[in-house]
């Protein structure tokens, strides 16, 4: 567990996707203030996807663009960006700016850019990016929280309704825990007990414990254990084994999908190269598992489907497998693989 890094960005991405009125109502209340809720809200990905890609300047973080109606009857675009890492970064405020010029540049519509920093440091604050030359000023301020802010919250954070209350502690609690594996056990296991006691419909329990499940990492003994108190706290509250049932049918698929493709791999391996061969095999064995979950749910997929999920690469199977929890679909699985 303490070799490899904790996986954020998926997790706070679906997140925020989610419940994007309760990230905005925690984190930046005024802003949640001046928009009208009775009007939906559209994530702009394709309008984001082409900024970034235009901008070059390598891998973001978890970023969102979505276009709101304020109180006062007016559309408006917000830019979010969290970004999670473990030290300063000099070149932040400047991304944030050229993102912003760039969508403004494009689209000829002003952006609100707002910020959450999710790293350790607690001296890095930025806020804003600016240059003067003979005269001249160009400048951008950006608001930003920083998630450390809330470390002497915790109790706090744990009693509040807003499911981001939670990720914000769950997110505290994996960094505070990153090398103590049992206090890890202990922290995870008081968040599971707490997503039942607030009798929570299904739907929100699982997506709030896939984000927990997703941070908060264990070895594997302790990960078993978790699985059987909860299978027993479901008992207990006569629940229709809410997260056990989905834990089960996802392990089944993992393990049963690499295990086919691990020996695929290792076959070919015998003609190709050993280390060539596992990495087909692993490759193998991600494509086979989302293939096994997506037909667990919608039935079994035509040969042209598999085969355009096993053409993936692992970069792409693992945007897929993001996203498939919010398919509906087939036809949502179609569009996703015209995107990737």
């Amino acid at each position: 567990m303490t070799n490899a890094p904790d996986d954020y960005d998926s997790p706070w991405k679906t997140a925020l996707v989610r419940y994007f009125p309760e990230f905005l109502a925690f984190y930046f209340p005024a802003a949640y203030e001046s928009i009208n809720w009775t009007s939906p809200h559209t994530f702009l990905e394709q309008e984001l996807a082409q900024i970034v890609a235009d901008a070059e300047l390598g891998r973001r973080r978890v970023d969102c663009l979505v276009e709101v109606t304020l109180t006062t009857a007016r559309q408006e675009w917000v830019y979010i960006h969290v970004e999670i890492q473990g030290r300063r970064d000099k070149t932040f405020a400047e991304r944030l700016f050229i993102y912003n010029y760039r969508l403004y540049d494009r689209y000829h519509r002003p952006v609100a850019t707002l910020a959450v920093l999710a790293d350790t440091n607690p001296r890095w604050r930025p806020q804003g990016f600016s240059y003067d030359l003979l005269g001249s000023r160009t400048s951008i301020e950006f608001a930003a929280v920083k998630i450390l802010d809330y470390a002497n919250q915790l109790d706090a954070l744990l009693d509040n309704p807003n499911p981001f209350a939670l990720v914000t502690a769950a997110h505290l609690l994996t960094q505070q825990t990153r090398r103590n594996p049992a206090g890890r056990y202990d922290a995870k296991w008081r968040l599971a007990r707490l997503l039942y006691e607030r009798d929570w419909d299904k739907q929100r329990i699982l997506d709030l414990f896939g984000i927990i499940d997703w941070l908060m990492k264990l070895p594997q003994n302790l990960d078993k254990q978790l699985w059987t108190s909860i299978q027993n706290l479901e008992r207990n509250k006569a629940m229709p084994y809410v997260l056990s049932v989905e834990r089960i049918a996802r392990q089944e698929g993992r393990q049963e999908g690499l295990q086919e493709g691990r020996q695929k791999g290792l076959q070919e391996g015998r003609q190709e190269g050993l280390q060539e061969g596992r990495q087909k095999g692993l490759l193998e064995g991600e494509s086979l598992l989302i293939v096994r979950l997506l037909s667990k749910r919608f039935g079994a997929l035509s040969p042209e489907m598999v085969a355009r999920i096993r053409g993936l690469t692992v970069s792409q199977l693992e945007q897929l497998g993001e996203a498939l929890l919010d398919f509906q679909s087939l036809a949502d699985l179609d569009n996703c693989l015209d995107s990737l």
